[in-house]
């Protein structure tokens, strides 16, 4: 199936032509139609299924073919981070370029003054962060009483961040009769419950959580006690400082840990998670993109929305209960058919998770030799340090191989 069988304007066809997409994902090719329909979806699909293009794209095909009768904002795109909010609108600058439609992407941490200019000239779509849109409510600069379209994205995170009293006083404030577009990556009970209670007789989109690798990504796993888990991570960064690096953690306590575990040895890390401030997540992802931060720590959740060209490695510092989180982990990296290499840590407690993912990925994961390693005292010796050096050589070696042969 290409894009043109889906019914799409020209308009926005000649956009998603122009952005190098030929054939629609999973999650567009069930979604799109529905909402054309003016349909309430429920969607669960993870992050990098392409779910934003799969409400972006309907909805600027709704309102173009609906003329506008008032001034007043006729979609809003809820959404549980600026980083996310940011990306969401850069996919409705891609594929309305060639649209009257306008646009507006609010949350806080920045001036607000350019954000109300642009809503008292007029917009169409708006994507919020219920924070600074129920601030901007309040000062009486935006009202929702004209609203078409309601999408709530990453709604299992909204919640999770403890948006669920903020979303309730905005639908307050929106009609009735709207379409209601819900996003989730997962659709545990509680977030289902949810759902229901905001949308009318909703269509259902499942997407399988994909279980293949890419083939540019090469997968090495190290067994190694957790108590020398920061140790080697250590000597892998120090062994290749020039080199961004993306590392993932279970827990918010466990990245801010880790990121003074490195600093005390002299690499400068950040981390991003639920209980940071969306200024301080934005800016550590900015310096990560920029390459003036070399390594970034996150949380799953925290993580959904990197979009990192050429991100060289990924870090599992802690493996993952959940095996699909592993694919969309490692899939940071070896992007547009660049190469990236994806390293494990594995405890003996976490066997059994390797074993789900291995079964989940169709592969054995490529077992490193793990140098045998002591807790150091706080002065390292020169034994230790000799020992060391040897923890990420087989990897690397492969690495060095590989490039003298392309010379």
């Amino acid at each position: 199936m290409n894009f043109t069988e889906l019914n799409i304007i020209e308009p926005i066809l000649k956009a998603i032509d122009e952005a190098g997409y030929t054939e629609p994902t999973e999650i567009q090719k069930q979604s799109i139609p529905i909402v054309l329909e003016g349909n309430d979806i429920i969607g669960c699909a993870q992050t990098g299924t392409g779910k934003t293009a799969s409400f972006a794209i309907p909805i600027l095909q709704n309102l173009t073919n609906k003329p506008k009768k008032t001034k007043g904002i006729r979609t809003l795109i809820l959404t549980p981070t600026r980083e996310l909010a940011v990306q969401i609108d850069d996919n409705f600058k891609l594929y309305s370029k060639n649209l009257p439609i306008r646009h507006l992407a609010i949350f806080g941490g920045v001036n607000q003054k350019p954000q109300i200019s642009t809503i008292k000239n007029g917009i169409d779509i708006l994507i919020a962060t219920p924070g600074r849109l129920l601030d901007l409510i309040g000062q009486g600069y935006i009202k929702l009483n004209q609203l078409e379209i309601l999408v709530l994205d990453e709604a299992d995170r909204m919640l999770d961040m403890g948006f669920v009293n903020d979303i309730k006083k905005i639908l307050k404030l929106v009609p009735e009769e709207r379409q209601t577009l819900f996003f989730s990556a997962t659709m545990p009970k509680p977030i289902r419950k949810f759902a229901h209670s905001v949308l009318r007789r909703p269509k259902e989109v499942n997407v399988t959580p994909v279980s293949s690798t890419a083939e540019t990504v090469e997968q090495f796993v190290y067994h190694v006690d957790k108590d020398n888990k920061v140790e080697l991570l250590v000597q892998i960064l120090k062994e290749n400082p020039e080199e961004r690096t993306l590392i993932f953690t279970r827990t918010k306590h466990g990245a801010n840990r880790l990121v003074r575990h490195l600093e005390k040895v002299g690499i400068p890390a950040a981390a991003i998670h639920g209980d940071k401030s969306q200024n301080a997540r934005q800016r550590a992802l900015n310096e990560f993109k920029e390459e003036k931060l070399k390594v970034l720590i996150a949380t799953d959740i925290a993580a959904r929305g990197i979009d990192i060209d050429m991100l060289p490695y990924v870090i599992n510092f802690e493996l993952p209960n959940v095996p699909e989180t592993y694919v969309h982990r490692i899939g940071r990296t070896g992007r547009a058919g660049k190469e990236g290499k994806a390293i494990s840590f594995c405890a003996p407690d976490e066997k059994g998770d390797l074993i789900n993912i291995e079964k989940l990925i169709g592969r054995y994961v490529n077992v490193l030799k793990t140098p045998k390693m002591e807790k150091k005292p706080s002065s390292s010796s020169s034994t230790n340090k000799t020992t060391n050096s040897g923890a990420k050589k087989e990897f690397f070696k492969k690495k060095n191989d590989r490039n003298r042969r392309r010379k």
